[in-house]
């Protein structure tokens, strides 16, 4: 009886220990931010202090809000549940195939900071000659406030674009940003408002569709803002710039002096790409951090584990988190969702030709057959077309193909885009219209015919009681 008492003891104990264990993140938050030290009173703290605590439990707030923001991926049915983050806005992209497997409110504008940087990377790896000189101007300089990152370049200094984007990447130097927006314009004939209308096109380009940009660096401004999925596209186009991925993983990179320049040592701000820093991420291979009062932190994170390359981005990030909220988000990516070949699955006989190693990314228990797609043919003539295909309305991927030639549907013209599962709706609509119809004719023969039968019955009562008469 004894022993049996003690083995109840140790499984309820057991049971104790998991429930504890399996508490949401804001018990352990809560219980990590209690003091050692015994806090005062408030009779007896300053005007000072109970403003502090005022605002600590005012912080405290805004973080459990934002980790209680709804993830619109973990209500779609059949899909695995992600993790909690704390901050507004977060999305997981698949490089190579476009999906989305994670979203928290990825179109909601959010101010981007020093992320912006890489908007401006990307049209200086596509305009821009790495050896040309870059002159830091007054205008340049004129961008830098109190607090803002700046490696000290001073007005006249002359130094290469390669060190120019090394200087804006490693160590989130905005009068470097400036400066490359400045001579990649003047490279094309144009000024630096040029530029700008360049970023700002090439979002639109890569299919964002929610983004302002009004400067080069991310210094705050409330007309400077973007979305998650709008950056998540840009860092998924980073991907042809090989460059851009060498100067991420650089530890500690040097402009040596020169006549035209001070000696500049600097090193990587992204602790995920540090090598021995407690946040290091083994799969990561690049990326940008952020930061301003308006903006909190922002952090945009490449990965690749060798079988899959992915983007995550989160926005208005509380606190310590951004690190840990990207990890997991990684880590969910990864571990949750298989390739699955678009050309062995797709059975429509509309498709002449697909890329063979096209592909969508879906998680266990999700089936090729359970996607709606969406054809965009292109607008050269031609029947090749894009192919994006969705589940629950969240793209999973993407595939250029050639539909045949008697493929013809007159809802799709060349440059638009119809949802197949829309068609199918229709047809669907029309098919239930036609039955109804039936039904109601059938419904009807029948009433008439009952009609005539209980007139007849009638007939023949009137008729008997006649003769009995």
């Amino acid at each position: 009886m004894r022993k049996w008492r003690q083995t109840l003891a140790v499984i309820l104990a057991a049971l104790l220990l998991s429930a504890m264990a399996d508490g949401n993140m804001d018990s352990v938050s809560a219980s990590s931010t209690a003091g050692t030290e015994q806090e005062k009173p408030e009779s007896e703290m300053t005007e000072e202090e109970k403003a502090a605590k005022e605002a600590k439990e005012a912080y405290e707030k805004e973080i459990q809000t934002a980790y209680e923001l709804p993830v619109q991926t973990n209500e779609l049915k059949g899909w695995p549940k992600g993790p909690g983050t704390y901050g507004d806005a977060a999305i997981v992209m698949d490089v190579d195939s476009g999906a989305i497997l994670y979203a928290k409110n990825i179109d909601k504008k959010e101010y981007p900071a020093s992320i912006t940087k890489v908007l401006t990377a990307l049209l200086a790896f596509q305009y821009g000659d790495m050896s040309s000189q870059v002159t830091i101007s007054p205008e340049a300089l004129a961008c830098l406030g109190s607090g803002y990152a700046s490696i000290g370049l001073k007005e006249g200094n002359v130094i290469n674009l390669e060190q120019t984007m090394y200087a804006m990447l490693l160590a989130s130097a905005n009068e470097a940003a400036y400066a490359v927006g400045e001579t990649i314009a003047a490279g094309q004939g144009q000024d630096y408002d040029w530029f700008l209308e360049q970023m700002n096109e090439k979002c639109k380009e890569l299919g964002g569709v929610n983004s302002n940009f009004v400067n080069t660096n991310g210094v705050f401004d409330e007309n400077h803002y973007t979305c998650a999925r709008d950056m998540a596209l840009i860092g998924r186009a980073l991907f042809d710039y090989p460059l851009f991925f060498q100067i991420c993983q650089t530890q500690q990179y040097t402009i040596p002096v020169s006549d035209t320049v001070e000696e500049h040592v600097f090193q990587q701000k992204h602790h995920m790409l540090i090598q021995g820093n407690k946040d290091y991420y083994e799969y990561a291979v690049g990326g940008k951090t952020g930061y301003t009062t308006e903006a909190e932190n922002t952090l945009i994170t490449m990965a690749d584990n060798g079988d899959r390359r992915l983007v995550c981005v989160v926005l208005k990030t509380y606190g310590g988190y951004p690190y840990s909220d990207t990890k997991a988000l990684l880590d969910y990516g990864f571990d949750n969702f298989q390739k699955v070949s678009i050309s062995e699955y797709e059975k429509d006989e509309i498709f002449e030709k697909i890329s063979d190693d096209a592909y969508v990314m879906l998680p266990e228990g999700v089936e090729f057959d359970d996607l709606e797609r969406e054809i965009d043919l292109h607008e050269d003539g031609t029947r090749d077309a894009e192919v994006t295909y969705y589940y629950k309305d969240m793209p999973v991927g993407m595939c250029e193909a050639t539909v045949v030639s008697s493929y013809k549907n007159k809802e799709i013209k060349f440059g638009e885009k119809v949802k197949e599962g829309e068609q199918t709706s229709e047809k669907n609509n029309k098919g239930y219209k036609a039955l109804a119809a039936i039904g109601l004719a059938v419904i009807l023969m029948i009433c008439i015919v009952i009609s005539l039968i209980v007139t007849r019955i009638s007939r023949k009562r009137k008729r008997r009681r006649r003769r009995r008469r």
